[in-house]
């Protein structure tokens, strides 16, 4: 196997072949890939080629050449353009973290535990991306299996297999919550990180949307299961009654006769509606007039829309520094109460959590918040983020407010 020198040599080479690269990557679904085809994008250079096929940078088959799998692999994962369902990645990102926790427990040298907590970051971040281009991947294979497979049988079998991906799916994020939470909690006390924190934070928090999106996976998969199980029932139907129509013993041995008999439904098809104009004698007589008075009726209220329409804003109103007002990211503010008692928790296990109200009326917004808005935030966090916070039946009191305590889960 052909081993680059530098990253250099890596870049230099395929930037030399970057056209010819870019058009097998697009059609590497195809089986056959010609070799003059090759040949003629790199406009007739042979060696080129020839250095392409050494460096193991593509592959030669006869008269075909295909990408080498590494590099292939390489351009899928930077382009998020693999469909393939790995769960393997993230056990072994798992197991790789219970290793890497373990040589931080046992280390003493501190810049040598740095880099064992670096590592850790980096798999969590493994761990989170790989989860969520799963999860879009079998999305993405349940629908195609059902759409785009044309044998029963074998479809049937793509979503049994992919349930089963589906079930590895949720056991690899159970698990990952578990060591979070349970198994190396002692890790997590003495790597007080804030970066850490953070990524752990948003990592549960993808891990949430995984989990919920497992569900639509699951109830996908069981209806298509059922309309797979009506399509079969109608198609042996169909096949039956074409059998007896081949044999003509159709109307012998069914009761075709009886069901045509008493069965009157119409083929009902939309129309589109036709507009004609009214004539210039009808548009004279009485008759016509409540349609004239309703017409001049619909043209004022048209008339009436059109003069409360607000005017274009003159170029001194665009330039004021008070057209706008900087709105508040609850999803940063929710995060950064998450991580604060997170924080806490971590620093000292039996410290008492702060609640999210009084959180709410001490922070630090970028701009200046009032108490009536603070409450206000606090109810729309509260409603939004319902399924992230636990509600007691504890009530504080603050000022001339009474509020129910709310902590994170």
């Amino acid at each position: 196997m052909y081993i680059f020198r530098s990253i250099q040599e890596i870049i230099n080479t395929v930037a030399a072949a970057k056209g010819l690269l870019t058009e097998m990557f697009e059609k590497r679904k195809i089986l056959s890939f010609r070799y003059s085809d090759a040949l003629s994008l790199l406009k007739d250079d042979e060696n080129r080629l020839k250095l392409l096929i050494e460096k193991e940078v593509i592959r030669q088959n006869g008269n075909y050449v295909e990408l080498d799998a590494r590099f292939l692999d390489f351009f899928e994962l930077l382009l998020e353009a693999n469909e393939e369902i790995n769960t393997a990645i993230i056990d072994e990102n798992i197991e790789y973290l219970h290793e890497l926790i373990d040589y931080y427990l046992k280390e003493r040298i501190p810049s040598r535990k740095e880099s064992y907590v670096r590592n850790i970051k980096i798999t969590f971040q493994k761990i989170a991306r790989t989860t969520i281009r799963n999860i879009m991947n079998l999305q993405n294979s349940i629908d195609n299996a059902f759409k785009h497979e044309p044998t029963y049988q074998i479809k049937i079998a793509k979503l049994e297999n992919l349930d089963k991906k589906r079930i590895n799916i949720q056991r690899l994020i159970d698990t990952t919550e578990h060591l979070i939470l349970h198994e190396e909690r002692a890790f997590f006390m003495q790597a007080t990180d804030e970066e850490l924190t953070r990524i752990l934070l948003e990592l549960r928090r993808e891990l949430q949307l995984s989990a919920h999106s497992l569900i639509r996976a699951q109830q996908d998969i069981i209806n298509y299961l059922n309309q797979i199980k009506s399509q079969i029932i109608l198609v042996e139907k169909i096949r039956k009654v074409k059998y007896l129509q081949d044999q003509f013993e159709l109307r012998a041995r069914s009761n075709l006769a009886e069901v045509v008999e008493r069965e009157h439904s119409l083929l009902m098809e939309g129309s589109a509606p036709g507009s004609f104009k009214l004539s210039i004698n009808y548009l004279s007589t009485d008759e016509a007039r409540p349609v004239i008075l309703k017409v001049m009726r619909n043209r004022q209220y048209r008339e009436a829309l059109r003069n409360n329409e607000a005017g274009a804003f003159s170029e001194e109103e665009l330039e004021a520094q008070a057209m706008y007002q900087e709105l508040i990211n609850l999803d940063t503010t929710v995060g950064d109460y998450f991580q604060a008692q997170a924080q806490a928790r971590w620093a000292d296990e039996s410290a008492p959590l702060e609640d999210l109200f009084s959180y709410l009326m001490k922070y630090s917004f970028q701009r200046e918040v009032s108490e009536k808005e603070r409450t206000t935030l606090f109810c729309q966090i509260v409603s939004l983020y319902e399924t992230q916070l636990r509600i007691t039946e504890e009530f504080g009191t603050y000022h001339e407010y009474e509020f129910a305590k709310v902590y994170p889960l």
